[in-house]
This record gives structure tokens, C-alpha cells and sequence, in this order.
């Protein structure tokens, strides 16, 4: 038995789909809004490597290591994006969420906070994960800020640690939430969405 296992969350007009080949057409036209491939912090995959993207996430979740789904719009079924569990480890109850990025139209809206609730509230009360961490390009600072918005606590940076799609070596900056931080990150998350716009 996998320590994640397909499950569709639901909440706010927002659906988290077990990514599969079928979403295939989705992705390529939630990525071509805002032609997100341009962007060299980020693992938006290009059109015409949007199949491999799928098939190499679903090779990881045969491994074990990525759980990726689809963001969808429940009333339509177009997809918005897709995020992921990642780096799972089961032994210290730890997963992590990435692979994150949306269609251009979609961000800053209540789409990310409403995923990031999803996957945390499934992590913690349902997974019973001790920690959820988060990484990211030192360079991307938008991500950085939504990150600290979630209240995870910034573990520092490891240098030199990965590859960026043009080839230039990025540091990656780590974040972590403890499953004792949770109900209050919980209460900060239901606060943002239920608040007036």
C-alpha cells in the first residue's frame, strides 16, 4: 500500500484529479496562458514535452516519490495547472508540495490558497504527516512569499543544488511546516478564503 493513494479533493470549486494522460490537452493550454514555459524558475513544461511531464510524473508515483495532480475547475473539468506531493517518505511522515504552477488567469485568485489548503489538510489529518516542506528558486520570490503566507517556517538554503531548464545551477530555499503548527496555519488559510474580496 502507498503511503499517499489516489484521492480527488475537492473544495471551492477546485478539484485535485490524479494527473493522467488524458489531461494531457488540459495542461498544454493552462500552460500556454501566459506561455509559462518561458519562465526559468519553474517546471512548467513545454507543449511539446507535456506528455513526457505526465508520463515521468506518473513513473514517480509508480516509485513512490510524487503523487501529481491535476488542479481542475470542478463545474467545467478545465484544468488550471497541477501540484504535487513530492520527495514522500514515509518512515518520518514527511511529504513535501511542489511541482506547483497555474494558468496565468488563475493566479492570485482563490485557486493556490484553496490547493494549498486541500493538500495540507490531507497531509496532516488525513496522511498524518509530522511535516510538510516546501523548496523552491532562490530566485523565485513570489513563490518564497506565498510559501511564508502558508506559515511555513524558512529552513535555510542549500547551494548549488539543482538544475535550471537553461542550464544555469540554482540554490533551492527550504521551507517546513510541523504538524503542531498546523491548526494555526489552518485558521490563517480559512480566514484568507472566507474573507471578503
Amino acid at each position: 500500500m502507498a503511503f499517499v493513494e489516489p484521492v480527488i479533493l475537492r473544495d471551492r470549486g477546485v478539484a485535485l484529479v490524479p494527473l493522467a494522460l488524458e489531461h494531457e490537452e488540459g495542461l498544454k493550454a493552462a500552460a500556454a496562458d501566459g506561455a509559462l514555459w518561458n519562465l526559468r524558475i519553474t517546471s512548467v513544461p513545454e507543449p511539446e514535452a507535456t506528455r513526457k511531464y505526465i508520463e515521468d510524473a506518473l513513473a514517480m508515483r509508480e516509485a513512490g516519490n510524487r503523487f501529481a495532480f491535476a488542479v481542475t475547475d470542478e463545474a467545467s473539468g478545465k484544468v488550471l495547472g497541477c501540484t504535487s506531493y513530492h520527495d514522500i517518505v514515509p518512515a518520518l511522515q514527511r511529504v513535501e508540495i511542489g511541482w506547483t504552477w497555474y494558468a496565468q488567469s488563475v493566479q492570485r485568485s482563490h485557486v493556490n490558497t484553496t490547493c494549498k489548503l486541500l493538500l495540507m489538510t490531507h497531509a496532516f489529518e488525513t496522511l498524518q504527516c509530522a511535516v510538510v516542506g516546501w523548496r523552491t528558486d532562490n530566485f523565485n520570490f513570489k513563490s518564497q512569499a506565498a510559501i511564508e503566507r502558508l506559515g511555513a517556517k524558512k529552513d535555510g538554503v542549500i547551494r548549488h543544488h539543482a538544475l535550471r531548464r537553461d542550464g544555469t545551477v540554482r540554490d533551492t530555499v527550504m521551507y517546513s511546516m510541523r504538524a503542531g503548527e498546523w491548526p494555526e496555519a489552518k485558521a490563517q488559510l480559512l480566514y484568507l478564503l472566507n474573507k471578503p474580496r
